[in-house]
């Protein structure tokens, strides 16, 4: 475990795998609902407002669809930042122990 990770709170990182697709596409959705909540907000509130808010909120209702795709759209394409170690620990690996001599018993 890296100790300068760990100092700042973080986990230590053990691999450079993207997040799982479904976990992704499960945020888009999430961003896209969201804002498409805030676009009906904005339409409800338009029919409810005096007239000049409801221009405002009629102009924010059409504007944030273009918003939301664009946002549902966005696939993190990010990677995993490279260690800035500089210097690597020795770590120490399993030796492979040889042949256990020995034999087989069925029942």
């Amino acid at each position: 475990m890296s100790t300068r990770a760990h100092a700042h709170g973080r986990p230590a990182l053990i691999t450079n795998a993207r997040q799982a697709r479904s976990l992704d596409a499960n945020q888009r959705n999430k961003r896209y609902l969201a804002t498409m909540a805030v676009r009906v907000a904005c339409f409800l509130g338009g029919v409810l407002s005096p007239t000049p808010w409801n221009w405002v909120l009629f102009v924010g209702a059409a504007v944030i669809p273009p918003i939301a795709v664009a946002l549902a759209n966005a696939v993190d394409l990010r990677r995993a930042p490279e260690s800035v170690d500089e210097e690597q620990p020795d770590r120490k690996e399993l030796s492979s122990g040889g042949v256990v001599p020995g034999s087989v018993e069925d029942d």
